[in-house]
């Protein structure tokens, strides 16, 4: 698990590398490295999930399992009254978001190591994005959709893209558990995203 891109210190040996890529409309270039996920370039799975998420303009977001940064960096852009806070707990991962961050040119960020929530306890957002860490294992996917519940405002959205064959159905299944409405917005090439709201906070 030492070389895993869900581990804390990735000992793999390093391979830095940019790549160019255009997300929403916005062209945007990210360093990437060995160690963290999809480092050749932005996976289809979070390109979906960027191109479509609703976040408002003046949105509290939270982007679980950052990696490099493609998803919470997009937000940013969109999120421009608003802030973004990025989490993951692959130390190698928030150091590339960071980077990521500044050689953009997005201000509206915070980058941490968390493993899920550890770092942002006690505080709620209203959009929390995430693409799992599915190698993590289901446990580990799953306390993620259930963390969403008491880190979302009333009225907050979890964004979640998934794979049919790496657990989309189990996936819906327990987010139907924890929130009143868990709508299947878009589908492409086995990838799915759910737009989730009403978080069952008397669970």
């Amino acid at each position: 698990m030492s070389d895993h891109y869900y581990s804390n210190k990735p000992t793999v040996e390093h391979d830095l590398r940019t790549v160019r890529v255009t997300l929403r409309g916005v062209e945007l270039v990210f360093w990437t490295d060995a160690g963290v996920f999809s480092k050749s370039g932005v996976d289809f799975g979070s390109d979906l999930l960027i191109e479509s998420m609703e976040i408002p303009e003046d949105a509290s977001v939270l982007d679980v399992g950052c990696g490099y940064g493609p998803i919470g960096l997009s937000a940013a852009k969109l999120a421009v009254q608003g802030r973004v806070t990025m989490v993951d707990i692959n130390e190698r991962a928030v150091e590339l978001a960071r980077r990521n961050a500044e050689t953009n040119g997005i201000a509206n960020v915070e980058v941490l190591v968390s493993d899920r929530y550890a770092g942002v306890q006690g505080r709620r957002f209203d959009v929390i994005l995430t693409n799992p860490p599915i190698r993590a294992g289901k446990q580990v996917v799953h306390s993620i959709f259930e963390g969403a519940v008491e880190h979302l405002t009333e009225r907050g959205e979890l964004w979640v893209v998934i794979q049919k064959k790496q657990g989309a159905p189990s996936a819906k299944k327990r987010l139907e558990e924890l929130f009143e409405s868990v709508e299947d917005v878009a589908r492409d090439a086995g990838f799915r995203i759910f737009r989730c709201s009403g978080p069952q906070t008397n669970l």
